[in-house]
């Protein structure tokens, strides 16, 4: 059968540009192997936001005495924790389904395989079935990766060892956790495991945690989870899994870390091979295809978003790549643009970022002004953070009179880092930033307060 697109991965990217094409009036059948949502509805970014609001509920509930409150013998209920979690996905599963069915989408399970090109039409085999098109768009995703560590293999068989899929199906908690990457997968279980009971060891191989974040703010995180007791390894390497503990190399010491349970979080990699590239001659580089800024590859009529073309591995980069990429199918002139991609580690407390860091301007030989803030410059975060020690910090660049970067750390970072994210993309100057009216009091409004320290 002939379609005017077929998308493969039902993923964030993928099932957003069926979306947007089926209601642009063309013919998209959406190919998805596994479930309609991909990792990120299902077994990342929504799953774990479920589990995450839970701790922070349980935590008001055992250390409310600061602000006046107190609640005898508070429990969390693990298991109904995960069935609320499951709920919560099953729903959201069925809405983007009803939304799809909406636009005319078909959805056919089962595994896509580029079969060749031919005329400029694209064959697409599902088991014995082939379906046709001028237009593919690849959605494949990404997967964890799983690292050549003595023991990884028979804790992945056993149970011991596991992955983001599994940490978010555990009915009971485990005794000790360790988390082998401290990066924002790992930082978020992490965070959700040590307020429920468990003792959590991080394991990183860098001289910092939370990866490509400002280094300042990702120190006040490290020491946030250092008092709460989280144990943090830092320039170590793991060497072996298994007999209830993590044995890992730290300088020239050899040391040990118990764990009922093990965490791999080092990564994830663009599921890529085995989809037919190789066919028809795609381009890829170390596993992910290779794309322009309209997510076209080298061969005319496929495209490649989200996790597959490796760009920025984030629900909303996917988004907006398959906006774009729909808009280049349909005619319209659109483009792709990552300076202002915001990123969030929804741990506790938040943090999120945008734009530049101090590291990436002085790669690129920027001058910028740097201003910090405590966050209790916003009397909302001071009323609702008991001894917080939250940060805000802007980069500013003094010759256009604008901001280039934007790092939160404290509640509620998630949504202000999209006010930021705005001002970092329309390129406002901050004249016309200070005559913005924000409203009081917010925690936001700390943005407002630190252009007026620029």
């Amino acid at each position: 059968m002939m379609y005017d697109l077929i998308v493969i991965g039902g993923g964030p990217g993928g099932y957003l540009a069926a979306e947007r094409a089926g209601g642009a009036g063309l013919s998209v059948l959406l190919i998805e192997k596994n479930k309609i949502g991909g990792v990120c509805l299902n077994e990342g970014c929504v799953p774990s936001k479920t589990l995450l609001n839970s701790a922070k509920i349980f935590d008001y509930a055992t250390h409310g005495q600061k602000y006046g409150i107190t609640t005898e013998h508070a429990t969390i209920d693990q298991a109904t924790v995960i069935a609320r979690k499951d709920k919560v996905v099953r729903n959201l599963v069925a809405g983007v389904k009803a939304t799809l069915k909406k636009n005319k989408v078909t959805i056919q399970d089962g595994f896509g395989q580029i079969l060749g090109r031919e005329n400029g039409v694209i064959k697409i085999g599902v088991g014995e079935q082939v379906f046709e098109s001028r237009q593919l768009i690849l959605a494949t995703g990404s997967e964890a990766v799983v690292p050549p560590i003595s023991g990884v293999k028979e804790g992945l068989a056993d149970g011991s060892v596991l992955t983001n899929r599994e940490i978010l199906n555990l009915t009971t908690i485990p005794e000790s956790l360790v988390v082998i990457g401290g990066g924002v997968i790992g930082l978020e279980m992490a965070s959700y495991y040590q307020t429920v009971g468990s003792q959590v060891t991080v394991i990183e191989m860098l001289d910092h945690i939370a990866g490509n974040a400002d280094r300042d703010l990702s120190a006040i995180l490290q020491k946030n989870f250092e008092k709460k007791g989280i144990a943090f390894h830092l320039n170590a390497q793991v060497t072996a899994v298994g007999n209830g503990q993590v044995t890992f190399t730290q300088g020239d010491a050899i040391k040990t870390a118990p764990a009922v349970k093990t965490l791999l979080s080092v990564g994830r990699r663009p599921v890529t091979s085995g989809i037919g590239l190789e066919a028809i001659g795609v381009y890829t580089e170390r596993g992910r295809i290779i794309t322009d800024a309209q997510g076209r590859t080298n061969i005319p009529g496929i495209y490649a978003i989200g996790d597959a073309n490796g760009v920025w591995m984030l629900a909303h980069a996917a988004y907006r790549e398959a906006e774009v990429a729909v808009n280049t199918i349909l005619g319209k002139k659109d483009t792709m643009r990552y300076s202002a991609m915001p990123s969030v580690l929804y741990t506790s407390p938040e943090m999120a970022f945008v734009g530049e860091t101090e590291e990436t301007a002085k790669a690129k030989g920027f001058v910028y002004q740097k201003v910090e803030l405590p966050m209790n410059y916003s009397g909302r975060y001071m009323a609702e953070n008991e001894g917080g020690d939250g940060l805000i910090k802007l980069l500013i660049d003094p010759v256009r009179n604008r901001i280039v970067g934007c790092h939160v750390l404290g509640n509620y970072a998630s949504e202000i880092i999209l006010s930021a994210g705005i001002l970092v993309e329309t390129e406002m100057r901050l004249e016309a930033i200070k005559e913005l009216i924000f409203p009081h009091p917010t925690v936001g409004e700390v943005i407002r307060e630190a252009i007026f320290h620029a």
